[in-house]
């Protein structure tokens, strides 16, 4: 009966088959199988290679010259290659290849996506894309960045030749190598990033400003302990790879003068012990401007810790990261997905540019002056230079042009940034993602400085001070209504009848 109106006798076995159908086209619905998400057949592919320069070299991340004579530990490009496929038709790809390096420079991804492409067929090479772990001790790759000696020192034109010859032998061999595999997510946590911001009674905020004085109030942001991993397979369910995402920048030994890869290298390390040697490890960085691993209070408990366990601060956070890789991992070895959709969206979004006033000009040409009479402070004076030359051209060049990558994989998104996007964003993202887990991964493509947050910028400091950042709240939250809307546009919504 249905309003008072009869169509017949039900036969069982028809209303069977229609319930049938019915939990069929839902449980396609629930798993992803929206038309542009299909499921098909999953391949992984992954490689890693040393980009570690094999002669001295001035190493990137502080406003003086380090140059580097000696190796603590490597820094290398780790590459994952996917594609999904439906019998011989390709329905989707991507390769993203994270690399121990302080940013992906301006046009660096650029001219590897020319130099690789020839050596990918039938791989569209925007759907690759470089991202930085943030290590403040790997090469320089900006010429007249810093003054870097001429005799004996590998310049920053031939460390990027020698970068990106080495990132192309291994994305190829990543993407030649890739099999029927599979793929499964979790999360775990662990505290590796602190937010560096200290607000003081004056409302005024510095970085790594010093948390004893009586005048402090409060750290100024939240904190993401969320430690997401993607463990990729092979068709035996050998474990080949993973992607581990941590909102911190790799920069606990930042001031040194040695390549050093930084808290990835303890933790890589760790993680072939435990899941096997040839591992392939993605580090990713989360959203993170404003976090670092360094201690910010609690630091004689903290050390007291650390010694007791005979770590050093490097090996300290390496353990804990791992401890979350192995807490998702419990979970995750049971749900290995081989038929997952695969998505890669590619989008070009355009974020209105932070204004440089009158005022900050003429303060930051006032800087330029300064500095300008020893060549020790060359950094630091191109720094307030940027900010000159974005004044004189803001008018005609309102907006700041951005790659955004979004990838559906089964029930993950995937999304990214160019920039040291503070934390805030980032968790923005991931509240209002569709998404069952939502992967950020900050310094992806042209890296383009800080992104801080309005109560950032009004407490002013590095990182929140219009030197640092070329975009603003502003475009901090355009950024994040284009990321969700492209994200949930991946997960339709299904249509009311």
């Amino acid at each position: 009966m249905n309003d008072g109106r009869y169509f017949g006798p039900v036969n069982f076995h028809t209303s069977q088959n229609l319930l049938a159908a019915l939990l069929v086209c839902l449980a396609a619905f629930y798993s992803g199988g929206a038309a542009d998400a299909k499921a098909a057949e999953f391949l992984v592919g992954a490689a890693t290679t040393s980009i570690t320069p094999d002669k001295p070299v001035a190493l990137s991340g502080q406003f003086h010259t380090r140059v580097a004579k000696k190796v603590e530990s490597p820094v290398t490009a780790t590459a994952l290659a996917l594609e999904s496929r439906d019998g011989d038709k390709v329905l989707d790809q991507a390769i993203m290849v994270s690399c121990d390096l302080v940013a992906i420079r301006k046009d660096i991804q650029a001219r590897f996506r020319e130099r690789v492409k020839s050596r990918l067929p039938g791989f569209d090479v925007r759907k690759l894309f470089l991202s930085a772990t943030h290590t403040h001790t790997g090469p320089v790759m900006v010429e007249g960045n810093y003054v870097v000696p001429k005799e004996g020192v590998m310049q920053p034109a031939e460390y990027v030749e020698f970068l990106l010859d080495r990132l192309g032998e291994v994305v190829v061999k990543a993407w030649e190598g890739r099999k029927p595999g599979g793929v499964s997510w979790g999360l775990g946590h662990a505290v590796v990033a602190i937010n560096r911001r200290v607000v003081y009674a004056n409302g005024t905020a510095q970085m790594y400003g010093k948390t004893n004085r009586p005048d402090f109030r409060s750290i100024e942001g939240y904190e993401d302990h969320g430690i997401g991993v993607l463990f990729f397979w092979n068709a035996q369910k050998k474990l080949i790879a993973m992607a581990v995402n941590v909102a911190c920048p790799s920069q606990e030994v930042e001031g040194r003068s040695a390549v050093n890869a930084d808290f990835w290298h303890e933790t890589r390390e760790l993680l072939r012990k435990q899941y096997g040697k040839d591992l392939c490890v993605l580090g990713w960085c989360g959203a993170a401007g404003d976090q670092s691993p360094h201690l910010m209070y609690n630091r004689a408990a903290e050390e007291r810790m650390r010694k007791l366990r005979g770590l050093t601060r490097l090996e300290e956070l390496a353990r804990r990261i791992a401890r979350a890789v192995d807490e998702a991992f419990e979970v995750a070895k049971n749900d290995i997905r081989t038929d997952v959709p695969l998505v890669h969206k590619v989008e070009d979004i355009k974020l209105p540019v932070r204004m440089v006033t009158d005022k900050e000009r003429a303060a930051a040409k006032a800087q330029v002056e300064a500095l300008s009479k020893n060549q020790r402070y060359r950094r630091k004076q191109l720094w307030y230079q940027k900010t000159i030359d974005r004044y004189a051209n803001q008018k005609d060049k309102p907006d700041y042009d951005m790659e955004l990558h979004v990838i559906r994989l089964g029930d993950v998104a995937i999304c990214t940034n160019p920039f040291e996007l503070f934390t805030d964003y980032g968790i923005r993202i991931k509240a209002r993602s569709k998404a069952v887990q939502t992967f950020v991964i900050q310094l992806a493509g042209a890296a383009n400085g800080y992104l801080p947050t309005e109560k950032a910028v009004k407490g002013g400091g590095y990182s929140a001070v219009v030197e640092s950042s070329r975009v603003g709240p502003k475009g901090g939250q355009v950024l994040v209504e284009e990321t969700v809307e492209t994200i949930n546009s991946l997960w339709p919504t299904p249509e009311k009848k």
